[in-house]
């Protein structure tokens, strides 16, 4: 199994212009996945309507984004499996959007755990409006809810 850090795996993309747009918050979901390494909580994507991943996945890098042939590539390479998807209403998709539009464009600074992979999607969610998010930062074993 790779290391979560180890840069051969496939992560995704950065995205370098957003082509989603707020009607793709319709349908959104935290996609928790199995952790690897030292990394025992699991890992949580952001999923939009439109078919598009999101999440943050290193010390220093951009928020990457997958398609789902990539998502399904991204487990292959990396041995993780999905574990469960949490739908989240967002009352604002318009909100969430400019959150992620502004995130994308920034270097994400991951501290394990106050800024973190849930913390990602956390911050988009909640400037949608929505509530969700997961008390202890670990998506292994709770909800996003």
């Amino acid at each position: 199994m790779s290391s979560w850090f180890d840069p051969k795996d496939y992560d995704g993309d950065e995205m370098h212009q957003c082509p989603i747009k707020p009607f793709d918050f319709h349908h959104c979901y935290a996609v928790v996945v199995s952790g690897d390494g030292i990394n025992l909580g699991g890992h949580v994507l952001l999923h939009t309507g439109s078919g598009w991943y999101f999440h943050v996945a290193g010390r220093k890098h951009r928020p990457r984004f997958l398609r789902e042939e990539g998502y399904m590539n991204y487990l292959r390479k990396s041995g993780k499996h999905e574990i469960r998807r949490w739908m989240i209403q967002i009352p604002n998709p318009a909100g969430a959007h400019a959150k992620l539009e502004e995130l994308l464009t920034k270097q994400w600074r991951w501290l394990v755990l106050p800024n973190n992979c849930v913390a990602f999607v956390e911050e988009v969610v909640k400037a949608g409006g929505s509530s969700a998010g997961m008390y202890f930062n670990c998506p292994a074993a709770e909800p996003f809810a």
